[in-house]
């Protein structure tokens, strides 16, 4: 390994890199980035629309406003009936009563004729006798007539009046009509200046009142900063609570975090990294939404002390992003944090409510209330907001300034809290909420079920990081229902009985050899079965083992290729050694720490490297940000972080790309960048799952060779479907199926003892155009003596005909006849005439293919798994899945009467499962042969008249030789 940082520095280097990361994400999501910082402008925007609306409404009273000096309302005449807001027309000036007296007529003649700037024509006044008959006509005419005078002609020195008035105050498109001023007061005036004028005889009398109303201050004010100001805030602040919680479950969701996790990412740097930007931001959006708020001239804002109000704004934002932080844990969904989001705000919306209301924030509740209610963040920014717009209701009232924080601020006549006690609680809640985001993010299960157990921080080793060697059960678990053991099966196969039992001892003397890398002991993993509940009835699924128990060594320098059909649980095992996946039974050790130990897979997850199945990468990252960003991780020195990138990149043949975001990568350059991330700072551990998927052919054998350079002090661990791939790369091969190692060695072992032995091709001549020009008597005796030759010599009949070669398939027994044999053949080459002799070994494929089918077989029989092989006669026959010799039942006859049988041949299909791609021509069972009873299922004659079904009879290989199928 490369001398990398550790403890502290590599603390502080990971902490930065974070942010730089977050810094870059955040920048190129450039809209959510810029709605979280300026959102909280359209809200205020939204209050101050609220605001002038509501003032709008009274905009036509002095009761809002500060009156130190009123104008005099001189000769005020009585208005035109139109004037009155909802009236309805033809309407009537005033309406008057008394009209059986000459000198009351007279009088409302000259209330007419004198009224101030306007003569009242004769029409628009409407006279009555007495008071019943205009009360009668008001009543069955309403809306028609402001008011009414009624006269009482008492005697010649006394005349009487009396007044009524509609004196409901109205508003009407934001002006306030008092009806008091407006025509109460101007028909009094109007009736006594003419009464007087009239008794005393002069008709010129002056007679002049001046009314003016007392100098006041300003009213209490509707406030929509206190009334609306919570629910607009907390909508602000949600911007950022949802994108936060979405950035979290995206990385979680995505297994980025599981990536920097296995690349040694400390839990410490990663969530110091998320709480310092969105302190960044949190800074930013509370400083603009306090300058936006005086930018409207609020009160709220100008009056109060500005670090106040800012501080109020900047911890509350703050609190609400620790609580997305603890939130996190419980969402495994990004699509879901919206509704979280949603859920969080309507609740706060309702809480808020009540808040403004007074409870629980009143000397009549109980404390204990108290403590509970003010836990919720929104809460208590309601009741912030209530104590600053009640200390700036009127302009006299001079706000909350820093120093009386801590007092009881103007016009809170409960004060049971101070602003000083919020910014505590914001402070200490906040801290609550980090501290239970890191503990929920260790105990709730992720994806695959892993989890810390509950206690893991009272184990010393959690924060010294020593004592990873000793496996406890429970410290690093599945959650998980109880599910059956795997039954404990010796292997078939010597040389994995042989690794097993070395591991075995060494696992029991506790004796690691120190050219081990990793040693695997009865490794186990099984998925718990499912339980459905439906509609009466209830559907369950059993348990799943995908590891049935491994013993395995993988030594230092040497690269272990593990082969297996998809499902055969290769990557499984990975994902176990790697702490993806809990592991149910069994342990292993990496470099002396056990995976079953938190602390020891926090130990190995600094010394490895991890190339997964599926890239894991950010889309808006490119290649080179990607390799700064995990370097750092890994804790390379800063000074070496550029080069060693660069060496990376022209190693996978990025360097072109290197500044292109990874999303607009194709799917080989996503493969490449994720082997160089797996090759950063050296680790002592490689895990190369399925690397080179994708990737064109001269590509991938560039990659080849940057592995086959990587193996060097190191141990490497691949998984592949190429066997080409694993043929140049491995030291060791370990093929697995179902769970189980089925065969482990060299490709060469691998190939002698489970390939089918040697393949020859003998090649016959043609034209030119590789086409024989005539099928005579000569060609076809050459064909007939090379096929009686091998007969005769190996016997052997071909596995392949045509008119242009023959394929032999030799035995392994045969090898010892084989250098006299070819040399007998090339002899005689023109004599059979024989173009070309080719002689190779097995290929890997026929190995691996070999071993699934064993395995199949093996599975089908234990599941009783059937599949249908339909004969070259039309006859269909139910087989079990990877068996190769099957005998066909109803064949009997007298020439042939034990039957027929048949070679079943297998091949993959494109999930990695067998399927049968043909089978040979029906030959007759030999008598030598020992038939097994068949392994069908019970007869599948379940309801009358259905066809049954034939199941064919497995036929031993080991029995059957190549003269057989003569």
């Amino acid at each position: 390994m490369a001398d990398l940082h550790r403890g502290s520095r590599l603390l502080v280097q990971q902490f930065k890199s974070l942010l730089y990361k977050n810094l870059l994400l955040s920048w190129r999501n450039k809209r959510s980035t810029f709605l979280q910082i300026f959102s909280s402008f359209f809200f205020i925007f939204l209050i101050f629309c609220i605001q002038k609306a509501i003032q709008a409404g009274y905009a036509s009273s002095t009761s809002f406003k500060d009156v130190r000096d009123p104008t005099p309302l001189v000769d005020m005449p009585i208005p035109p009936c139109e004037d009155k807001y909802f009236i309805k027309l033809p309407c009537f000036d005033f309406v008057w009563s008394g009209s059986d007296s000459a000198r009351v007529k007279e009088i409302v003649q000259r209330i007419r004729v004198n009224n101030p700037g306007r003569p009242i024509p004769e029409e628009k006044v409407k006279p009555f006798r007495t008071t019943n008959e205009t009360d009668d006509w008001l009543a069955s005419n309403p809306m028609y007539c402001p008011g009414a005078l009624h006269f009482f002609d008492i005697n010649a020195s006394v005349i009487g009046y009396g007044l009524q008035t509609n004196s409901t105050p109205v508003a009407k498109r934001g002006n306030f009509e008092d009806p008091t001023f407006s025509f109460q007061i101007p028909l009094q005036l109007a009736a006594e200046r003419e009464i007087a004028r009239y008794l005393i005889g002069n008709a010129n009398f002056s007679w002049s009142v001046n009314i003016k109303e007392f100098a006041h201050p300003a009213i209490v004010t509707f406030s929509a900063v206190q009334t609306a100001g919570p629910t607009f805030f907390l909508a602000a602040a949600m911007f950022s609570f949802v994108f936060q919680m979405t950035s979290l479950v995206t990385e979680k969701e995505l297994k980025l975090r599981q990536a920097m996790t296995m690349m040694g990412l400390y839990d410490t740097a990663y969530w110091l990294s998320w709480v310092t930007w969105e302190g960044l931001l949190t800074l930013i959006t509370s400083l603009l939404l306090v300058l936006f708020g005086m930018m409207f001239q609020f009160a709220f804002f100008l009056h109060n002390s500005f670090a106040v109000v800012f501080l109020l704004f900047f911890l509350f934002q703050l609190n609400m992003a620790g609580f997305a932080f603890m939130l996190s844990a419980f969402v495994g969904k990004s699509s879901s944090s919206t509704t979280v989001g949603y859920v969080i705000f309507i609740i706060g919306f309702m809480t808020q409510l009540v808040t403004i209301f007074g409870f629980p924030y009143s000397t009549s509740i109980s404390k204990t209330y108290r403590f509970i209610w003010s836990i919720f963040p929104p809460n208590l920014l309601a009741e912030g907001l209530n104590l600053l717009s009640g200390a700036t209701q009127t302009r006299q009232d001079p706000g909350v300034s820093w120093k009386g924080r801590n007092t009881c601020a103007p016009n809170d006549t409960q004060c049971v809290f101070t602003v000083n006690d919020i910014y505590i609680w914001l402070v200490s809640t906040f801290f609550v909420w980090i501290i239970l985001a890191i503990y929920f993010d260790n105990i709730v299960p992720n994806t695959y079920g892993v989890r810390k157990s509950v206690l893991y921080f009272l184990n010393p080793g959690y924060w010294t990081g020593k004592g990873g060697n000793k496996s406890r059960e429970g410290s690093f678990c599945s959650c998980c229902s109880s599910i059956p053991p795997v039954d404990d099966v010796i292997p078939d196969d010597e040389d994995v009985l042989e690794e097993e039992s070395i591991v075995k001892q060494q696992a029991a003397n506790d004796d690691l050899d120190t050219t081990i890398a990793v040693q695997i002991r009865g490794l186990v993993k099984t998925y718990a079965g499912t339980t459905n509940f439906g509609c009466f009835k209830c559907k369950r699924t059993p348990p799943y083992h995908a590891i049935k128990g491994i013993w395995l060594n993988f030594p230092k320098d040497q690269l272990f290729c593990l082969l297996g059909p998809n499902g055969a649980g290769k990557t499984t095992t990975i994902n176990c050694l790697t702490g993806i996946t809990p592991i149910t039974g069994g342990d292993a050790s990496i470099y002396g720490n056990s995976i079953r130990s938190s602390t020891g897979m926090s130990n190995i997850h600094r010394m490895i490297g991890v190339c997964p199945q599926f890239d894991i990468l950010w889309d808006a990252l490119s290649g080179e940000e990607h390799l700064y960003l995990f370097a750092n991780i890994k804790g390379l020195p800063p000074a070496s972080v550029k080069s060693a990138n660069e060496k990376l990149l022209s190693d996978v043949k990025l360097t072109e790309a290197a500044k292109v975001r990874s999303g607009s990568y194709s799917g080989g350059m996503k493969r490449r960048l994720s082997v160089a991330i797996a090759l950063i700072g050296e680790p002592k551990l490689i895990f190369l799952d399925e690397p080179t998927t994708g990737m064109d052919p001269v590509t991938r054998r560039h990659v080849w060779d940057v592995i086959e350079a990587a193996k060097k002090g190191r141990a490497i661990v691949l998984t592949t479907h190429s066997m080409e791939e694993a043929d140049i790369l491995s030291d060791r091969i370990g093929i697995m199926a179902k769970g189980r190692l089925r065969c482990i060695g060299t490709s060469i072992r691998l190939k002698s003892r489970f390939g089918t032995g040697f393949i020859a091709n003998i090649s016959f001549a043609g034209d030119v155009n590789n086409t024989l020009k005539s099928e005579d008597t000569s060609d076809a005796t050459h064909r007939s003596a090379v096929i009686d030759f091998f007969r005769s010599r190996l016997d052997i009949v071909p596995k392949e005909e045509s008119k242009f070669f023959l394929t032999f398939i030799i035995p392994h027994e045969k090898e010892k006849l084989l250098k006299d044999f070819f040399t007998e053949l090339q002899e005689r080459e023109h004599e059979f005439g024989i173009t070309d002799i080719q002689l190779g070994l097995t290929t890997l494929e026929e190995v691996f293919l070999n071993i699934a089918k064993q395995a199949e077989l093996e599975s089908a029989a234990a599941t009783r798994t059937f599949t249908t092989l339909t004969l070259n006669s039309g006859l269909s026959v139910q087989i079990p899945v990877g068996a190769r010799f099957i005998g066909i039942p109803g064949t009997e006859t007298p020439e042939n009467p034990r039957g027929t049988m048949v070679e079943v041949y297998w091949q993959q299909d494109e999930s990695g499962s067998l399927c049968i791609a043909g089978n040979s021509t029906e030959v007759p069972i030999p008598s030598h042969l020992q038939l097994e009873i068949s392994s069908a299922p019970s007869s599948s004659m379940r309801f009358l008249k259905r066809k049954k079904k034939i199941h064919g009879t497995v036929i031993d290989p080991s029995q059957i030789s190549e003269s057989d199928f003569r």
